[in-house]
């Protein structure tokens, strides 16, 4: 089948963030002689239009890079770029939206014009958002956008998807507590800066526990360094972690908290804490009314609890409507593991998907 041989020609060319050269040659070449235009709206990134005289158009994205990851797979599609793997099956998402491209070269009436998107860098910057600010889906009137993910542990081949929250929203914390070093003989001369780090990491646990619900929000921080020698109190000690929640309320409150947790125990210790979170992605949130639409045109399964993952996919939502779906490959390795690959028969299930709602789109 076309699909598993993109699947497995991509997944052997994994390229990084915006510089992706061999994948879009491939993809390039694979829409060559389709009835669309082919045009590159910014460095790292590729869209087919397929112009069916609508007045309206749809999207569908597909994520192009891959990750810094050495395969240990031994199939005989493995990656063949050292320290460089499609962990994320954005190869597969590849697959599916090329797989598309040919079946709507074969339409000839829709009700709807099509615009496919191939994005870099989900995986590190968001490139998303600045596929956003080129201003494409004004330009070819796009009044809707969706995208799907291959999801684990999910029954293979099925579609899901929820009202409202789908994933979260989410940033990086780094806490740099900086003390003054002294012998431990001398303790009292010196500003622990280890032991202030671990005050804020208890008081941020008591703070996940009681802004609300456990299962809609994630504080947690999963590395501490401090100090450099065992008889010296820690000049210095840094926290990393991650912030993450599904409501935005939540979220900021979280990040408010948490500043202030810092103060006080930068007031209480004498030491100095710096506390820095990334921007993130905002969360994936399905809106109610596209939802609604979507339900009548497609079948899919509703998918019970969102997930505390993150997708970039988000920026698309905060300037047009999207929607997003889980494509279920069963029991099949972690996401982002140096094994991960998956049973390819799911492929042509997005894509039925995707045509479905291409056809049903009024």
């Amino acid at each position: 089948m076309k699909i598993v041989e993109d699947r497995r020609a991509l997944h052997q060319i994994p390229e990084l963030d915006r510089e992706l050269p061999q994948t879009l040659a491939y993809i390039r070449q694979a829409l060559e002689g389709l009835n669309c235009q082919v045009f590159s709206p910014m460095a790292g990134s590729l869209c087919a239009f397929f112009n069916f005289g609508a007045a309206k158009a749809i999207a569908f994205r597909a994520d192009a890079d891959a990750l810094p990851i050495q395969e240990q797979s031994q199939a005989p599609y493995a990656s063949r770029h050292p320290g460089r793997m499609h962990a994320c099956g954005h190869d597969g998402h590849m697959a599916i939206a090329l797989e598309l491209a040919r079946r709507l070269d074969r339409k000839e009436n829709l009700g709807a014009n099509v615009l496919i998107v191939f994005q870099p860098a989900e995986e590190t910057t968001g490139g998303a958002r600045d596929l956003c600010d080129t201003g494409i889906f004004e330009i070819y009137g796009v009044e809707a956008i969706f995208g799907l993910h291959l999801w684990p542990g999910l029954d293979k081949g099925g579609a899901y998807s929820r009202q409202g929250a789908m994933m979260s929203r989410s940033c990086e914390v780094d806490v740099i507590v900086t003390g003054r070093s002294a012998h431990i003989a001398k303790a009292r001369e010196g500003l622990d800066a280890l032991a202030a780090a671990v005050k804020i990491y208890d008081l941020a646990s008591d703070l996940e526990r009681t802004v609300e619900p456990e299962s809609f929000k994630i504080l947690r921080f999963g590395r501490l360094d401090g100090g450099t020698v065992r008889n010296a109190v820690a000049g210095e000690a840094r926290l990393l972690g991650t912030l993450r929640a599904f409501r935005d309320p939540v979220f900021f409150r979280l990040q408010e908290e948490l500043t202030q947790i810092c103060q006080d125990v930068a007031q209480q210790t004498g030491c100095f804490v710096d506390m820095r979170m990334s921007e993130g992605y905002p969360a994936v949130w399905n809106p109610d009314a596209l939802y609604d639409r979507v339900r009548e045109l497609v079948p899919f399964r509703i998918l019970e609890e969102p997930s505390l993952t993150t997708e970039d996919f988000s920026w698309y939502q905060q300037r047009l409507p999207g929607m997003f779906f889980f494509l279920g490959i069963g029991d099949a390795p972690a996401l982002h593991s140096d094994g991960f690959d998956f049973d390819e028969s799911v492929l042509t299930a997005g894509a039925d998907l995707f045509e479905k709602l291409a056809e049903a789109w009024i």
